[in-house]
């Protein structure tokens, strides 16, 4: 479960691996309900673009924001039952989170110690996920937010260490940038395919 994460700030990096600008109007952390930068492509004109959107998917159908204390991560392996995800993911509303680092719960001392989690490069990372629009009412803009998609860790070198003793070990899907247009434009069978563990960046 990844709760929060820093925002990248990267300009030069995004705009070498998405060819799209930064907005700037964001928090340097993110938690569910704040701001962070989404990249993500329109199937009808194929534009690729990066905007503001908030952490924790607000389904079209919610009265409230209040969902997305629940809503910040989505299992790869109910995505498309669930709810709050089904109509993102059958849409292919694929896009990148944009961060520099997460946090996880490390337990090897007995206690939780709050943990960032990087590339080995210390490059940004571009981060799977699944995102939606909502509008609060005829008067209010519509808001975007956003879900990160979550794989098994029991494989992953890294991932494999967090969260408690006996607890399921779950990871973000870190994406390789070499992926970075295949999950953009990618049906739902490429995405299969792609939220493994292969696809994923070295991290530390």
């Amino acid at each position: 479960m990844c709760i929060s994460f820093q925002n990248t700030f990267n300009q030069v990096w995004v705009k070498k691996n998405l060819n799209v600008t930064l907005p700037s109007d964001y928090p340097v952390e993110a938690f569910p309900g704040y701001k962070a930068p989404l990249v993500l492509k329109s199937h009808k004109s194929g534009r690729i673009a990066c905007g503001v959107a908030e952490f924790g998917l607000i389904p079209h159908w919610s009265k409230d924001k209040k969902i997305q204390k629940h809503t910040y991560n989505a299992r790869f392996e109910t995505i498309d039952s669930k709810p709050s995800y089904r109509t993102a993911w059958s849409s292919r509303h694929f896009g990148l989170a944009l961060m520099d680092s997460f946090y996880e719960p490390l337990y090897s001392n007995g206690k939780s110690t709050r943990t960032a989690i990087r590339s080995t490069n210390r490059e940004p990372l571009g981060v799977a996920c699944i995102w939606d629009t909502w509008k609060p009412s005829e008067q209010e803009e519509t808001i975007t937010s956003f879900s990160l998609i979550t794989i098994n860790a029991d494989e992953h070198p890294i991932m494999k260490s967090f969260h408690k003793p006996g607890d399921e070990k779950r990871t973000i899907v870190c994406l390789k940038p070499k992926y970075f247009q295949d999950w953009l434009n990618a049906t739902i069978e490429d995405a299969h395919q792609l939220l493994q563990l292969d696809t994923m960046l070295d991290l530390e």
